[in-house]
């Protein structure tokens, strides 16, 4: 009896029931991004995609093995919401004018593909020490806010059941 005294009112246990990172949404608004689509022909922005979820990667258009597997991920775990996954899009922002693969595009149809310019975005997305923007997954709500950030080589099991309790707890999007 004693012991748990301690523990609930001197240790004080920090209940952590997620996996992402949480984001403060206040500081972290989605920005007007001068962008385009993936020919980089027409103008777009990621407000056009507001009203939905956004699991969110960064990368070049050369897009390696890490990117690939990223992209798959995304696709997966989009589908592994069952009925929810129509409140999901998944967008890759590629930040060059390199051409992309047509394998991989084939793979990854149904993805949003949009070219911006990577100091923009470094502004905007925050990183883990030691990590770079492209070495997470990022998810923005429904209102256009970034709020969530995956570490890099994540647990697709565990962002798997973030992205459920999400949509579970969200009545938006």
């Amino acid at each position: 009896m004693i012991a748990s005294y301690f523990t609930y009112y001197v240790i004080k246990p920090q209940a952590k029931n997620n996996y992402g990172t949480i984001i403060d949404p206040r500081q972290y608004p989605m920005p007007e991004l001068t962008m385009t689509n993936e020919e980089g022909a027409k103008p777009a922005t990621l407000s056009e995609l507001k009203g939905k979820w956004l699991m969110l990667q960064i990368d070049t258009g050369n897009c390696a093995e890490a990117c690939q597997r990223k992209l798959l991920e995304m696709r997966q775990l989009r589908l592994a919401q069952g009925k929810a996954m129509d409140r999901i899009e998944r967008v890759w922002l590629i930040t060059d004018t390199q051409a992309l693969d047509a394998q991989i595009k084939a793979g990854i149809a149904g993805t949003h593909l949009l070219r911006t310019d990577r100091a923009a975005l470094e502004k905007w997305l925050p990183t883990e020490t030691g990590t770079q923007i492209q070495d997470h997954i990022y998810v923005i709500d429904p209102l256009g806010n970034l709020m969530m950030r995956f570490p890099k080589d994540a647990d697709p099991n565990k962002v798997k059941k973030d992205i459920g309790k999400l949509l579970k707890a969200s009545a938006i999007g």
